[in-house]
């Protein structure tokens, strides 16, 4: 009996010298979709933070990008594109010309809705090669990722992780249309929440709140231009019927780069975190000059 105990007493000193130098948290596998442009570029300090933090990332690009590259402290892997390196920057071009062209506000916003057309189609076109690509995906599910980080601007994200059946992680500023609002259930009271680009205030006139209720009505063609392609895509993917509702609602977290010092209170739901100011860890002092413009 007394050997009995002694042997139980070694064993659970065993255990509790292997618990005490054993780590205490191991990192996780973390799957990258992000979006194009500055997107990418917010995203990629946080991807950098997670590998100085012991986690494993894989950055799942396509193969034509502007600023999605290889770097030391992520995995680079690409996928086919069903556009050329010339077409895509073509593309970016014609945007920046007409970010800086002087023109009618109409014709403006019909060249926009060509372009969204154009680069809608091709980025919808881009989703579906990655998810129709049978050795990818199956290679991604032997990685036995632990969550997929992703920018829900673009849905292909969220389609994918949903179709490894991996936890989502968004990152984003918003979604047009207030598609954030619907995918977290969150309450969006007009009244109350000032549209974005409406330039109006959380303190409203009966007609702003009017204009605040009919703003999103004018909003609603060029998302349905952007993001109408996805719930075909994600009910052919999923083998059900989706709506683009559905495609948003994946999303067990949202980190919101933004705060309430930017932008007004608002109503929201227990997963929803807001981080501003990760866009400004290399901020630089305010020059003499514009010190003396504030003053």
């Amino acid at each position: 009996m007394a050997t009995g105990f002694q042997f139980s007493l070694w064993v659970l000193l065993g255990l509790l010298l292997f618990l005490g130098i054993r780590p205490g948290a191991e990192g996780g596998k973390v799957l990258v979709v992000p979006m194009e442009g500055s997107h990418w570029l917010s995203m990629r300090k946080v991807v950098q933070e997670l590998s100085a933090r012991g986690h494993q990332a894989v950055v799942l690009a396509p193969e034509v990008s502007m600023h999605m590259k290889e770097a030391d402290f992520f995995t680079l892997r690409t996928y086919a594109t069903p556009y050329t390196q010339e077409e895509y920057d073509q593309l970016m071009m014609d945007y920046f010309q007409m970010a800086f062209e002087e023109m009618h506000f109409l014709k403006i916003y019909f060249r926009s809705i060509a372009m969204l057309k154009k680069g809608s189609m091709l980025f919808e076109k881009s989703c579906a090669e990655l998810l129709h690509s049978k050795e990818l995906i199956r290679s991604l599910n032997a990685s036995s990722f632990d969550v997929v980080l992703t920018d829900p601007v673009y849905p292909c994200g969220s389609l994918l992780a949903e179709y490894l059946s991996v936890p989502a992680v968004y990152f984003l500023r918003f979604i047009p249309c207030a598609w954030d609002f619907e995918g977290t259930q969150c309450p969006n009271p007009s009244s109350y929440v000032p549209r974005m680009l409406t330039r109006n205030s959380d303190h409203m006139t009966f007609l702003q709140r009017v204009k605040n209720m009919l703003y999103p009505l004018s909003m609603k063609y060029i998302c349905d231009v952007s993001f109408s392609p996805y719930p075909r895509l994600a009910s052919e993917i999923l083998r059900r019927e989706m709506s683009l509702l559905d495609v948003f609602s994946y999303a067990s977290v949202w980190l919101f780069r933004g705060d309430f010092v930017m932008d007004y209170p608002r109503p929201i739901m227990p997963n929803m975190v807001f981080i501003g100011g990760i866009n400004c860890a290399h901020r630089k002092p305010l020059s003499q000059v514009c010190m003396g413009a504030i003053t």
